[in-house]
């Protein structure tokens, strides 16, 4: 009996030594290591829609980094996509700048400005705080203090899970504008 259990944890030795992990690992290289260095590599690129649109699915926080990210990496870039079309926007918000847009008819809309920075033109960037509590599994609220062109501003992002993903539900310029759903819903409601 004793015998067999020995020749039974050598055999399973003998085949854990010749398992291809213990050959990256007799390299150093070991599974984990690969794996993580090949995960990064899939990672969009910080600063991208696809960064904003793969976070949205992780958790509040690293949405909302991800978000003023693009501003900390040079700016937004690419086309804007059509108003009230945008997949960072909860359905309630997208349809409220929707309406805007179409109320405007032409001319210049409320929102003619990036709303998370309450700007049109980007300068030195730099977000200063950033702090996300989540009230609940579908529900969060973001504080974040950025710095733009030397100009200092405080936002509060109201967020939601649809689908499973993380949508900004409404932008507060705390020192500013206030909100953006209450400004959105004042024109939607006069356009009747």
């Amino acid at each position: 009996m004793m015998r067999t259990v020995i020749l039974f944890a050598a055999s399973a030795l003998a085949l854990a030594a010749c398992s291809p992990e213990a050959a990256n690992d007799a390299q150093g290289d070991t599974p984990a290591a690969a794996t993580a260095t090949a995960s990064e590599a899939s990672l969009p690129e910080p600063g991208t829609r696809e960064a904003i649109y793969a976070a949205a699915a992780v958790g509040p926080e690293p949405f909302v980094r991800a978000i003023y990210d693009q501003f900390t990496n040079g700016g937004p870039r690419g086309e804007p996509l059509a108003p009230g079309q945008d997949p960072i926007f909860s359905r309630i918000m997208n349809a409220l700048i929707g309406a805007d847009f179409r109320a405007a008819n032409g001319e210049v809309p409320t929102l003619n400005y990036n709303p998370f920075c309450t700007c049109q033109d980007q300068g030195e960037f730099v977000v200063t705080a950033l702090a996300v509590a989540q009230a609940d599994a579908n529900a969060a609220d973001a504080s974040v203090a950025f710095t733009n062109a030397g100009q200092a501003k405080r936002m509060e992002l109201k967020l939601v899970r649809e689908g499973g993903n993380w949508k900004v539900d409404d932008i507060v310029d705390v020192d500013g504008q206030g909100s953006l759903h209450d400004a959105l819903m004042k024109v939607a409601e006069a356009a009747g």
